[in-house]
């Protein structure tokens, strides 16, 4: 769950606030500095449950589940765009429908979505477009944002709300200035600023905290949780490197 250690970490008993956070990610030795948003919704339909042998007697939630789909694809193709972070998105990952045995009509059926959020797109937006579809399409359903639950192994219980806020750090921001700063003299070359594709920890850093945040680290983003992950030694010493020298340029760049 993106943050939740974060926020144990950060926002818990004894809440910690540093001055900024770096993220280790993969940035391919670039230094990054926001990502869009994320959300996990549910869509659920209800219907009524008949036995399958004649089905007209009752409500086949799954029936009821096609528009939605249709509409949430459809919604995909017009969400908004950013110049920098990119545009929006919305996909159903997980469907499941229920029903009493494989031989009844199903009177329960759940999509999951993975939403992507850009600038400007928040929580109120997002689920009012879902719940707009809904009522486009007529069907009895309920939009909600999951929620993350988990126990440690000391049996403390924590839960975060599966909405994790879009964001950004400033170009001009000293963390970031500092972090260009001892990029380039760990690669002996100038540094590039960009943002990353996936969600990070950072959105509760950034996003909730409100904690200037920024990233660097080796790889390439397109191997990360695939068959192919994989990192150069050379990339890693040149991380290792930055991460000896930042402090010295960020305390450096505050002080000035």
């Amino acid at each position: 769950c993106d943050g939740i250690a974060y926020q144990t970490i950060l926002g818990g008993e004894a809440p910690l606030r540093p001055e900024a956070v770096l993220l280790a990610e993969c940035t391919d030795l670039d230094v990054y500095r926001g990502h869009r948003g994320r959300m996990e919704i549910t869509v659920t339909v209800r219907g009524t449950s008949c036995h399958a042998s004649a089905p007209e007697r009752g409500e086949n939630a799954i029936y009821g589940m096609v528009g939605i789909v249709r509409g949430i694809e459809a919604l995909n193709a017009r969400l908004a765009d950013d110049a920098f972070l990119g545009r929006g998105s919305v996909a159903v990952t997980r469907i499941d429908g229920a029903g009493p045995s494989l031989n009844a009509v199903p009177d329960k059926c759940t999509i999951f979505l993975d939403r992507r959020l850009t600038a400007g797109e928040t929580r109120a937006s997002a689920l009012a477009e879902i719940e707009a579809v809904v009522a486009e399409v007529g069907a009895r359903a309920e939009v909600e944002v999951l929620v993350h639950r988990a126990e440690g192994w000391t049996g403390k219980k924590v839960e975060m709300e599966k909405y994790y806020p879009t964001w950004t750090l400033s170009e001009e921001h000293p963390a970031f200035t500092a972090a260009l700063a001892a990029a380039g003299e760990a690669l002996g070359r100038p540094a590039k600023g960009s943002r990353w594709t996936f969600s990070t920890n950072g959105v509760y850093t950034a996003g909730l905290a409100g904690i200037p945040t920024l990233g660097f680290g080796p790889a390439k983003e397109e191997y990360t949780h695939s068959t192919g992950d994989r990192v150069s030694e050379e990339d890693l010493f040149r991380s290792i490197l930055f991460y000896a020298l930042y402090p010295g340029h960020y305390v450096r760049g505050a002080t000035r």
